[in-house]
């Protein structure tokens, strides 16, 4: 082996992360019972109201078409940049690239905003036990900053046994809730005369689409700790499809629930008038006051497990493109006792502080700002799904292999039809989506701007870094 090989083989993460430490990973990232409370009376307000169960199973399989093409690419292209390494081996460097820019722009907004809601949810709280009362958002939000950044410098088998802890208790509590409204009849009895394929298309299936697939955004991480997994070719398209199947299951039964637990005509009403308050009164009302008073425990550790797992794929993203040369190799440096991206773990932490500063100076509204932020985000990563999709569908037609043409042409086409329209109907609603359209159309030049950029770098690089420009996508580390 020679010296730049060993070197780059220290650079390599190393890790032994099974399937369900990649699952709970995810999971949290999505932070189910935020999504539960939040989320769900939302989609059923603003969406198709009562057919929203059937929203999420679509949106589910639409996620499970798309990770048809995703897993059978990863096989195809055993890289750990996700998104970057799928789009580069389709679509070429210059647009991977771009699209790796977009992705570390996209995460980051969402950190931010993630941030931003933490300080929202434990301002509330009150610290008078050791004589402090209620902080203000910009403290708990700095606070917990410092405790992701070190949780980020320690080996990610550290961070997974957090997020497993979390996430277990979320959905145990999630069933818990559900098993009693199903043992107590509901308001109404458990009569589905309610659930037809008509209610599927009534109110704004636009909407309701739109708010299903986002809640699925972020399965990418699957593919991203590829290198920290035990077993790659088995463990990531295994956690994929869990992870999907998962939060499918979690999201579809939770709303059917909060329906039965209302009754159809409450729910639908409280969807609309009191969106806020909606989910957290129905759990009060069939697990009293202890179960709330849990349940408000477990948010606030569900958002701590959603900044944790951000901060980790946000991490590995810039250890890729530094692996690759890309940004500075200083970044690509492995810790050599816990076997992180310490080095760009710590860089997140350093943007995620200084933009939180920023957000205190400016006097950002914080629940606004957490609104804008996560659904441009979401709207990004959504773009970044079709770009993946029209990748794989061009990677096999280039390639010649034995795999089934339903894996590699049919499943990834219907995926793109299906993104396709829900990335149509998010344009139409962006407004909706992020709170507002003129904060939508700056965020919005950010993204395609570093899009862009990342496409003309790219361009640049063949001229004056031509190895560099080879290794992009994590094609020759």
């Amino acid at each position: 082996m020679t010296s730049q090989q060993r070197q780059q083989a220290a650079q390599r993460l190393r890790g032994n992360l099974g399937t369900f430490d990649i699952v709970f990973t995810v999971l949290a990232y999505n932070a189910p019972l935020t999504i539960i409370i939040g989320l769900i009376p939302v989609i059923i307000g603003m969406g198709n109201g009562l057919g929203a169960p059937l929203t999420y199973l679509a949106a589910g399989g639409l996620m499970l078409l798309f990770a048809v093409g995703f897993t059978t690419m990863a096989r195809h292209v055993p890289n750990a940049g996700a998104y970057y390494a799928y789009i580069t081996a389709g679509l070429g460097r210059s647009l991977g690239l771009g699209s790796a820019f977009m992705a570390i722009l996209a995460y980051t907004f969402m950190l931010i905003g993630a941030y931003l809601y933490v300080g929202v949810t434990f301002s509330t709280i009150s610290l008078s036990f050791v004589g402090l009362g209620k902080l203000p958002w910009w403290q708990w939000s700095l606070a917990f900053a410092v405790i992701v950044a070190v949780l980020g410098h320690f080996r990610i088998s550290l961070s997974a046994k957090v997020l497993s802890l979390a996430l277990v208790c979320e959905v145990i509590i999630t069933f818990v809730w559900e098993a009693a409204v199903l043992q107590d009849g509901g308001a109404k009895s458990l009569s589905m005369s309610w659930l037809t394929p008509e209610v599927m298309t009534s109110g704004s299936i636009g909407l309701a689409v739109l708010f299903g697939v986002t809640c699925f955004a972020g399965f990418e991480a699957t593919a991203v700790f590829r290198e920290e997994a035990r077993n790659p070719e088995v463990t990531v398209p295994r956690a994929t499809y869990i992870s999907i199947i998962a939060m499918t299951v979690i999201f579809a039964s939770a709303t059917f629930c909060f329906i039965l637990g209302w009754g159809p005509e409450a729910a639908l009403d409280k969807s609309i008038n009191d969106p806020s308050n909606a989910g957290m009164a129905v759990i009060e009302m069939y697990l009293g006051n202890v179960g709330v008073s849990i349940v408000h425990t477990l948010v606030c550790s569900s958002i701590f497990a959603c900044v944790l797992a951000i901060h980790n794929i946000l991490a590995r993203y810039i250890y890729s493109l530094s692996v690759d040369g890309v940004l500075f190799k200083s970044l690509s440096v492995v810790h050599p006792a816990h076997e992180s991206p310490y080095r760009a773990s710590g860089l997140v932490a350093v943007i995620t502080i200084l933009s939180l500063i920023a957000a205190i100076y400016s006097g950002v509204e914080p629940y606004a700002g957490y609104a804008s932020l996560i659904g441009i985000a979401g709207y990004t990563l959504l773009i970044l799904q079709i770009l993946t999709t029209v990748a794989v569908i061009v990677f096999f037609i280039k390639t010649r292999n034995s795999v089934s043409n339903m894996k590699t042409k049919v499943a990834p086409a219907l995926a793109l039809i299906g993104l396709s329209a829900t990335a149509w109907l998010a344009t139409e609603n962006i407004g909706l989506l992020t709170g507002s359209e003129s904060v939508a159309h700056i965020l919005l030049a950010f993204l395609f701007g570093s899009l862009l950029f990342g496409c003309v770098y790219a361009i640049r690089l063949k001229r004056s870094a031509p190895q560099v420009y080879k290794a992009i996508g994590r094609q020759n580390i």
